[in-house]
């Protein structure tokens, strides 16, 4: 661990880095969006918006993800998971002159729940953004393909379903529990981190149309209808949020587990997990790669679940 790179958040939640290597970071129970700027662990925080729409009921959902486009340097646009009093969404906002513009609603209806909202938002390599959601707790969303619940989403900037999606709708893949974790990888792979319901977690490698199980099996099946997982977990030693691709491995930020998961990879082979700084910063929420190669990751210590320390919730500078 080389430092802290921000101390005093609240349930930091989503990260994203702008083109000129500043970052953005979302407070889920507040509704704020951060501008960092800096390099090292020498950071200024400043409040460029807030998201006034998101809702927290003491559970899951609040102000989540958040995307930069592809085409930042052209259109400043910012993409952000919020949930409101009746469902989760994706919004669109302009970053211009140091402040984060209105946003506007792009893909709407995706199921709520107190838990289980999933919320994580990735560009693919064609420009396309993936979303996770949640299936809010009705365990049954998640095999329901005219659900929002339960799946990854593809969709265009605009919230149209990408061309090439497996059934014209948002839906890229289905049978989710709650995905709080994607990255793509250089080949344009997917990945996801997934939350299991008291058997396993699981690392995924996502493919269009699959079906990856839930509720009717955690972990490996063997079942052909459905995908098994790449790595999968104890959920007492997991509940991982957070993915990142660093150094030749995934990282996986881990929330119950209170701990940070590397898994190497090559191609769609991985190899075996291994554990750091178990129990030492508490629950661990977001990790995100940075634009020179470390990683940040983000303790989750004010959100309920966990034991916060004077200094929380912080964001970790790690060499991977």
């Amino acid at each position: 661990m080389l430092g802290t790179v921000a101390r005093g958040l609240a349930v930091p939640w989503g990260v994203a880095f702008l083109p000129d290597g500043s970052a953005l970071v979302t407070e889920r129970d507040t509704g704020r969006v951060l501008h960092l700027t800096g390099s090292g662990t020498h950071w200024t925080v400043r409040r460029v918006g807030t998201v006034a729409e998101h809702s927290v009921a003491g559970g899951e959902s609040g102000l989540l993800g958040i995307a930069v486009s592809p085409s930042y340097a052209r259109n400043h646009r910012v993409f952000l998971y919020v949930s409101t009093a009746s469902d989760n969404r994706v919004v669109r906002a302009t970053l211009a002159d140091g402040r984060l513009g209105t946003p506007r609603p792009i893909l709407t209806g995706i199921p709520l729940g107190v838990h289980h909202d999933g919320g994580r938002l990735a560009f693919g390599p064609d420009g396309d953004l993936y979303v996770s959601t949640g299936e809010s707790g009705v365990a049954d969303l998640a095999q329901d393909r005219s659900s929002l619940g339960g799946k990854i989403l593809r969709i265009t900037e605009d919230g149209a379903p990408a061309p090439g999606n497996p059934w014209g709708t948002p839906v890229w893949s289905y049978g989710h529990r709650n995905i709080q974790g994607l990255v793509v990888d250089a080949a344009g792979r997917l990945w996801a981190s997934e939350f299991g319901d008291r058997e396993y977690d699981e690392l995924n490698l996502i493919r269009k149309g699959r079906n990856y199980g839930w509720p009717d099996v955690q972990g490996r099946s063997d079942d052909g209808r459905f995908q098994d997982p790449a790595v999968q977990w104890p959920t007492e030693e997991a509940s991982p949020s957070g993915l990142a691709l660093a150094g030749g491995s995934f990282w996986l930020a881990a929330l119950r587990g209170e701990r940070l998961w590397r898994v190497p990879v090559h191609g769609t082979k991985v190899g075996t997990p291994k554990a750091y700084f178990i129990g030492r910063y508490g629950r661990m929420r977001t990790v995100v790669r940075t634009p020179d190669g470390n990683l940040w990751v983000t303790t989750s210590n004010r959100d309920g679940r966990g034991a916060p320390s004077a200094d929380d919730d912080r964001i970790l500078l790690v060499r991977p």
